[in-house]
Formats: structure tokens, C-alpha cells, sequence
């Protein structure tokens, strides 16, 4: 049985394990988990049996698996159904970009900013024309605008905003539409580059933009523009990328990218950075990989004591890629503080 349900994971696109919520996880159960887990295939966990409260407990155990959260269901009973369709459809999408080549998939990238930070003339420089209009006023681009265009052989496509900026009163509704394409952009987007002004970065705009990239799981390259303007761009780049290490800690590792549209210096760093960052967003981390550095991590740094007694870290799993979703199992979860969450 062991080799014929290895075999039958081999050849699956997705792995659909349902367990027995009534009887609870068996050691049966643990067995077919593990090779799961072995795999790098999308798997839906559904306990099924789940129509009564008495089941709960089974649902709850499912949880230790490793394999994501469970999808309660009866089958008999036709209830959880949707919720194991929308499981289903969901994972679809990732067979495609696995099995579609990759160069034929546009990459989707939103260029944001606060107003004239110098975001259209980036995408100009970048694509050769003047396709978005630029000038010396602040917020002259009001539109998300999608652009297609080819760098190194790759399909991109480009989304340019209004930029984000504080309401103003005359403004207020113009602001709010260019507000709300910013925020669409990013959520369209699987990459965003955060363009800042070098002379002013990390004003509280950029910050909450970064945040803003953050919170939705989108890959983040910070761009410096402007930076013919800086005198000591050594020691200025790195004070400014000290600086998004200490304000922005959850983004730590964001590639900071120093470079002028105006003259094109510097400008052929940014795409590598882009798709190295796209790659790294793409990632699925093999288990056995990411518990040997969940292990790393604690013996580094121990949860701490919670009402006398520490929490202690059990296992941890990646659930998905595009975002990277990573679920981590522990005696005691719920009371481990949020510092410790974010470490």
C-alpha cells in the first residue's frame, strides 16, 4: 500500500488526503502525512465526518499533520463542499504556472510611490518610451496604467499610479481615486517597487506603502530615485538601507536599489533585482529544510516562558508559494506572544 500511494502522489497534480473526524487522527494517518510531506505536490486536507460537535476534536488533531489547515466536510451529508471546491480551484492556478513555461507568463510588477517621486519617468527609461505623461507637477499621472513590454526575453507588465499622498481637502475625492488605483495595483501585482524620492525616503507615505506590500504577501524591491542628486552615495546608500532594516524589520532583506531614470545610471540593476526577488517569492521551501532552520531559530532564540511554562515549537510547514504561507505548530500556540510571531 505504502509504494502504491507513493506512486499515486507521483503522478497527481494535487493530493487530496481526507481523514476520519469521528475516530480522530490514526497512526495510519501519520504514515500517509509523512509521505506527503516528502512530496512536493499541493495537498487539501479534509476531515470529513464533521457534522456533529462531537467531531471537533478529530478536526483539531488534523491540524498536527503538518499539512495545512483541514477542510471540515461530511460527505454523507453533503456539508463543506464549497469550501473543498474553492480548496480545489484554488491550487489550480499553481499547477499551470508549474507546468506552463515560465517565460511565457508575464511577470506582474506595480511601480508605486508617493506623487513625483519619479515613477513614470522610471517606466519610460525602462520601456524606451514615453508612454506615460511625466512633468515637474506633483500626482500629473492620475491612472493606473497597464503596460506590456519584454526585458531579457521575459514578458512583464507594468502597472505605473497616481502615487500615494496625504488627503488634501480641495483634493480629497481625486486623492482617494488615486489612493484606491495604488492599492489595486498592488494587489494585482505579484512583485512592487516602492520608488522614493533619495533626498526625502521613508516618509511616513513610504512607510505605510511598504506595509501596505507586506500585509498582502507581495515581493518588495525599494527604489531610490533620483540618486544624481545625492553627493556621498556610498555612505548615503548605506545609511539608507541601515535605516529600512530599523524602521521596516518584517521586510528585512528587500533589495535597495539606488538609481537615476533621469540619466539611466544604475538602472540596469533593477530588473535582476526584481526577478531575483520573484524567484525567491516563488520559492517552496522543502520541510525538511525549513525544520532544520526552525530548530536553528529556537536554539538562536527561545520562545519565551508564558505563566511559568515555555512554549516550545514542534514542527512548521509551508502551505503555499506566491505568497510564501508557512503554518507552525507548537504546544501552547496561542499564547505565544506576537513578538516572537514576527521573529
Amino acid at each position: 500500500m505504502r509504494q502504491q500511494t507513493i506512486l499515486a502522489i507521483e503522478e497527481a497534480d494535487v493530493a487530496l488526503f481526507v481523514v476520519d473526524a469521528r475516530d480522530g487522527v490514526t497512526p495510519m494517518d501519520e504514515v500517509f502525512a509523512e509521505i506527503l510531506r516528502r512530496h512536493d505536490k499541493p495537498v487539501i486536507l479534509a476531515a470529513n465526518k464533521a457534522e456533529s460537535k462531537a467531531s471537533n476534536d478529530g478536526v483539531n488533531e488534523a491540524f498536527g499533520l503538518g499539512l495545512g489547515e483541514p477542510i471540515a466536510i461530511s460527505a454523507e451529508h453533503g456539508e463543506g463542499m464549497a469550501d473543498l471546491y474553492q480548496a480545489l480551484l484554488a491550487v489550480w492556478p499553481e499547477i499551470d504556472e508549474e507546468e506552463d513555461d515560465e517565460g511565457e507568463k508575464p511577470i506582474r510588477i506595480a511601480i508605486v510611490g508617493r506623487p513625483n517621486a519619479g515613477k513614470s519617468t522610471l517606466v519610460n527609461k525602462l520601456i524606451g518610451e514615453d508612454r506615460l505623461l511625466t512633468g515637474p507637477e506633483a500626482g500629473i499621472t492620475r491612472d493606473a496604467i497597464p503596460v506590456d513590454w519584454t526585458w531579457d526575453d521575459r514578458s512583464v507588465r507594468l502597472v505605473d499610479t497616481a502615487g500615494l499622498r496625504r488627503k488634501a481637502k480641495v483634493q480629497e475625492k481625486l486623492e482617494k481615486l488615486s489612493t484606491g488605483d495604488t492599492i489595486r495595483a498592488i494587489t494585482f501585482a505579484e512583485i512592487v517597487i516602492l520608488v522614493m524620492d533619495a533626498t526625502h525616503p521613508f516618509e511616513i507615505q513610504d512607510l505605510q506603502i511598504a506595509d501596505l506590500v507586506e500585509r498582502e504577501g507581495r515581493g518588495l524591491v525599494f527604489c531610490l530615485a533620483k540618486w544624481d542628486l545625492i553627493e556621498d552615495q556610498g555612505a548615503t546608500l548605506k545609511e539608507i538601507t541601515e535605516e529600512a532594516g530599523r524602521l521596516l524589520p518584517q521586510l528585512r532583506g528587500s533589495p535597495v536599489i539606488a538609481l537615476s531614470a533621469e540619466t539611466g545610471r544604475h538602472l540596469d540593476r533593477l530588473m535582476p533585482a526584481v526577478f531575483k526577488v520573484h524567484n525567491d517569492w516563488s520559492t517552496k521551501v522543502k520541510t525538511r529544510d525549513l525544520n532544520d532552520w526552525l530548530k536553528m531559530a529556537v536554539e538562536r532564540h527561545p520562545p519565551p516562558a508564558v505563566g511559568g511554562r515555555r512554549v516550545k515549537p514542534k514542527y512548521m510547514a509551508q502551505t503555499k508559494a506566491r505568497p510564501p504561507t508557512f503554518v507552525m505548530f507548537a504546544s501552547r500556540a496561542d499564547q505565544l506572544p506576537d513578538h516572537y510571531r514576527r521573529y
